[in-house]
């Protein structure tokens, strides 16, 4: 591996790692998992595409990141990128500093869920790898270019002023390396008005221009949006209201609910797996078959409804396990879109293997493509442009120093 960037992404009990070199077929990637029990363990594919099992009975954060990081050592990674949800105002991947660490800290009150353990690993890697180079690249960063009118809540001004109530998209990297790389199969790189589809446990749309996000379904906080595995999505605001009067319900039961208890899962009674949904829906179950029509409808209005941020639509994006995946789930939700010009062939998205690329439309109106997401490797890419434009603006001012100093 000639080039290589070490991607991190911490959750609250577990580690996803990925080590992205210059060809993708190369890529050796992994999870650790149970992190803190007796189950911890770290399950991946190492050179070659060989399986990885290793137990690590009780290992926290740094104990899993010591493994992970001494099994890839001798591939002498250039720099570590992490993924960190939640960057509140930053516009770009930054790279790790004191100041970055504790904007990213001072964000957590908009990720509770997500940055605490994004900075536990960010901690660790620092103290086991001081001498590497780290970036931290932000799910919210894409989405920094929409316009006012698109982040902005019809609340009271100082919520936004004082507070930064917003609205700020996640999913962005996924977003960003989707639509470039559609957009370049489609011939126009950057060019024109898309809309992506980010279809998994979690679930958001964008709509991007010439490049740029310009709207995006997912608010405040990764909550808003389109139905997801085990989140709401959109619901009236009231309802926190209406279950603490009448169900006598706290905000943490409420939240809990809207979050972990409600989506598919919510719908179906049954599960968050849209695949064990649509079988029980083939064999005649009613909430399933619910559950998959709403799914759909939410997430074809939401398409709708970012249209309005686009000059013009030049085609739709799929993307994630489920978008990818699921030739019925793109069917349903085109069957929900007959305004705006699609055609889809039925031939092309039935025939489209699972994790490849392709066109499935007619050929006639708006394009319509599959498009599997490379988060880690754009989390990389982005990583590797930080570090060496770190190294330019250093061997510059170095220069610049001894021309003084001559």
């Amino acid at each position: 591996m000639s080039t290589s960037i070490l991607v991190i992404n911490c959750g609250s009990s577990s580690i996803k790692y990925a080590l992205v070199s210059d060809r993708r077929e190369d890529r050796i990637f992994g999870l650790a998992e149970n992190l803190g029990s007796p189950e911890a363990r770290i399950k991946g594919i190492t050179v070659g595409g060989e399986a990885l099992e290793l137990s690590i009975p009780n290992a926290d954060h740094e104990k899993a990141l010591e493994t992970i990081l001494e099994r890839l050592s001798h591939y002498n990674p250039q720099a570590i990128g992490h993924r960190v949800v939640h960057g509140g105002t930053l516009t770009k991947a930054e790279l790790l500093t004191p100041e970055i660490v504790q904007r990213i800290r001072e964000a957590t009150p908009l990720a509770p869920l997500h940055n605490p353990a994004h900075l536990v690993g960010i901690d660790a890697t620092m103290r086991l790898f001081p001498e590497l180079p780290q970036v931290a690249v932000f799910d919210t960063a894409f989405h920094q270019t929409m316009p006012s009118h698109a982040y902005r809540y019809a609340l009271p001004k100082f919520l936004y002023t004082q507070h930064n109530v917003r609205r700020y998209g996640f999913h962005g990297t996924s977003h960003a390396y989707v639509s470039d790389r559609g957009s370049e199969l489609a011939g126009s790189f950057r060019e024109g008005g898309w809309l992506t589809a980010h279809l998994g446990n979690g679930s958001s749309t964008c709509a991007i221009w010439n490049g740029q996000s310009v709207d995006t379904s997912m608010g405040l906080t990764p909550l808003e949006g389109v139905v997801m595995g085990t989140r709401s999505g959109d619901v009236d605001p009231s309802i926190h209201s209406f279950l603490a009067t009448n169900l006598g319900w706290d905000i943490y039961k409420i939240d809990k609910m809207l979050n972990s208890q409600s989506g598919l899962l919510g719908l179906s009674d049954l599960s968050n797996d849209m695949r064990t949904l649509i079988e029980a829906s083939e064999q005649g179950n009613e909430d399933a078959t619910l559950a998959i029509e709403v799914f759909c409808y939410r997430l074809a209005k939401s398409l709708a409804g970012l249209s309005c941020g686009l000059p013009r639509i030049d085609g739709l994006f799929f993307t994630g396990g489920i978008g990818e995946n699921s030739a019925y789930i793109r069917e349903k939700t085109m069957s929900y879109l007959p305004h705006f010009g699609f055609n889809l062939s039925k031939e092309k998205n039935d025939e489209l293997k699972r994790g490849t690329e392709g066109r499935i439309d007619a050929g006639v109106g708006p394009q319509i493509w599959v498009v599997p997401t490379d988060e880690e490797g754009r989390i990389a890419k982005e990583t590797i442009h930080v570090v060496e434009t770190e190294v330019h603006q250093t061997t510059g001012k170095k220069l610049k120093a001894q021309a003084m100093m001559a």
